[in-house]
C-alpha cells in the first residue's frame, strides 16, 4: 500500500511562515508529480500547488501565488510546501497527492488526477 506523510502544519499568527513537508516510503517522489491541496472547514477541497517530477515545472492557484513556493529535494525524495505571509483564510487541512503517471510532463491541477493521498495536516492562521 502506498504511503504518503505530511508534516509541518501547525499554528502561526497571520503573516507568519511555515513549511510543509511530503514524503513516502513506498513511492520514489523523484519519479511523480506531486500536488499539494487543502480544505477548510464547510469547504471543498482545493488545489494549491503542484511540481513536475524532474522539478522546474510548478503550477499555483492564483490565490497562494507569490507567497507559496512548491519545490522539492530529489535526494531526500521529499516535496516541500514553503508557505509565507499566511492569512487566516489559508487555514485548512494540507493534504499532500501524488499523480501516479510515471515521469509525466504535464503538471495537473485536478484532485480526481492524484491518485495517492496522505492523511493531511492542520494549518492554521490566526488573526
Amino acid at each position: 500500500q502506498v504511503q504518503v506523510v505530511e508534516s509541518g502544519g501547525g499554528l502561526v499568527q497571520a503573516g507568519d511562515s511555515l513549511r510543509l513537508s511530503c514524503e513516502s516510503s513506498t513511492l520514489p517522489l523523484s519519479s511523480y508529480n506531486v500536488g499539494w491541496f487543502r480544505q477548510g472547514s464547510g469547504k471543498e477541497r482545493e488545489f494549491v500547488a503542484a511540481i513536475k517530477w524532474r522539478g522546474g515545472i510548478t503550477r499555483y492557484a492564483n490565490s497562494v501565488k507569490a507567497r507559496f513556493t512548491i519545490s522539492r529535494d530529489k535526494v531526500k525524495e521529499t516535496v516541500y510546501l514553503q508557505m509565507n505571509t499566511l492569512k487566516p483564510e489559508d487555514t485548512a487541512v494540507y493534504y499532500c497527492a501524488v499523480d501516479r503517471r510515471y515521469l509525466a510532463d504535464d503538471v495537473r491541477d485536478k484532485d480526481y488526477e492524484y491518485a495517492d493521498w496522505g492523511q493531511g495536516t492542520q494549518v492554521t492562521v490566526a488573526s
